[in-house]
């Protein structure tokens, strides 16, 4: 039976408590908030998309950023073990469309209650409003952590960092994780915000549209001549740009080439008909509106708020009467529809954004264990690695997983 500290009481944190608790380990958890899971509470907009419901082997597909190093993580922990788990622990859960894993309730709440009930039967000790002030390590081998408060030591035989990332900072997350990784020798790889919507250079043009979500859309994002991504689903726009679920994921394909150049992104917004088959949509609905003016007869094709920017770079006359467009203009038309472009200057900041990008080097990370390569007794999981993936719960499941493989291998 050994003494473990856990730094951090979020996903992973608590799920490494479960699994070193349900060990046999005497676990404390110290975290420097008032309660536990804090940025749980707000994510999926307050309901907590837990986890995705796929196959093990699908959800590598969702991750972008060093997906092998997850193999012994997903496998040893699944998303099936996930929901399992809460409909133990009293949390029902239901799976929507994508695959996304919510509880019941939609209650965020829940989902922590469920995890907590649990920490509570295993006797996880539970310090709210404890700062860790540092890692203490001596000959390559963990000895405790420092507190804040009263300048405590706290010896511990092995020390889990789940400190979580950069990313809504009002939760807690003020990358202290990579700083006490840093302090004991670990590299800690480039930091972006990441899952985050993204700024546009035609500002006036999208503040015209703010509001409008386009459903079943292509988005592609190209860095010169270079496709970087493409996707098919949902996006909005805002004061300040594009965001939505696409656009999320998008970003964190891109964020660490936005940072340095501009790119274009293209939405296609017909993707179901190729050129020719706008076309004759359009014919169509010119057909019943012979008489009206160009930029009155797109009602059928495209959302109010969107006709006034379509007619404006289809350099037809918006007053020109339908029966008079010419088969060329028609064509400039329905390639504006297909091919509708805006310049991306950069991301949003890390109070928007989801996750953070980056973290501590899975190179120096034992994948079957998480424990250090550098440091004995010094585990690491959840947002503070260098692993993040697409939005759907795998980001979650991410935390769940690794902090479980830690606390299992304690």
């Amino acid at each position: 039976m050994g003494n473990v500290v856990i730094v951090g009481g979020g996903a992973a944190g608590m799920m490494a408590a479960v699994a070193a608790a349900g060990s046999g380990h005497l676990v404390r958890i110290y975290e420097k908030n008032e309660k536990l899971g804090k940025k749980i509470y707000i994510t999926g907009k307050g309901r907590c998309n837990v986890t995705n419901a796929c196959e093990t082997e699908e959800l590598f597909a969702g991750m972008v950023s060093n997906p092998k190093f997850l193999y012994s993580g997903f496998y040893g922990f699944t998303s099936q073990d996930m929901m399992r788990f809460l409909e133990e622990n009293g949390c029902p859960v239901k799976v929507e469309r994508g695959n996304r894993v919510f509880p019941v309730s939609d209650k965020s709440s829940d989902v922590i209650r469920a995890i907590t009930g649990q920490l509570s039967r295993l006797g996880v000790e539970i310090c709210l409003g404890q700062e860790v002030s540092g890692l203490m390590a001596r000959d390559g081998q963990i000895q405790g952590v420092g507190l804040k408060k009263g300048e405590r030591k706290v010896p511990a035989d092995a020390v889990i960092v789940a400190s979580g990332g950069l990313s809504y900072p009002a939760t807690g997350s003020t990358g202290d994780g990579y700083e006490f990784a840093r302090s004991v020798g670990h590299k800690v790889t480039e930091l972006s915000p990441a899952l985050t919507p993204l700024e546009v250079r035609e500002q006036t043009l999208v503040q015209d549209l703010q509001g409008l979500s386009l459903k079943n859309v292509r988005v592609q994002i190209w860095d010169g001549k270079k496709l970087r991504y493409e996707a098919f689903g949902e996006m909005l726009f805002t004061h300040f740009g594009v965001s939505g679920p696409v656009i999320l994921s998008a970003s964190s394909y891109v964020a660490k080439e936005l940072k340095k150049r501009e790119m274009v992104l293209t939405v296609d917004l017909k993707p179901a008909l190729d050129l020719e088959q706008l076309d004759s949509r359009i014919l169509r609905d010119f057909e019943g509106m012979k008489q009206k003016m160009f930029k009155n007869a797109l009602g059928l094709l495209l959302p109010s708020k969107l006709i006034p920017v379509i007619v404006g770079q289809s350099e037809i006359p918006p007053e020109k009467p339908v029966h008079a467009i010419t088969r060329k203009e028609r064509r400039q038309l329905a390639e504006r529809i297909k091919d509708f472009r805006l310049t991306l200057t950069g991301l949003r900041g890390y109070r928007e954004a989801i996750i953070t990008q980056g973290g501590v080097s899975v190179k120096e990370i034992n994948p079957k264990t998480m424990e250090s390569k550098l440091i004995r007794g010094l585990y690491f999981a959840g947002e503070v690695l260098d692993l993040d993936g697409v939005t759907g719960g795998y980001n979650l499941q991410i935390a769940w997983s690794t902090g479980y493989l830690a606390g299992r291998s304690v």
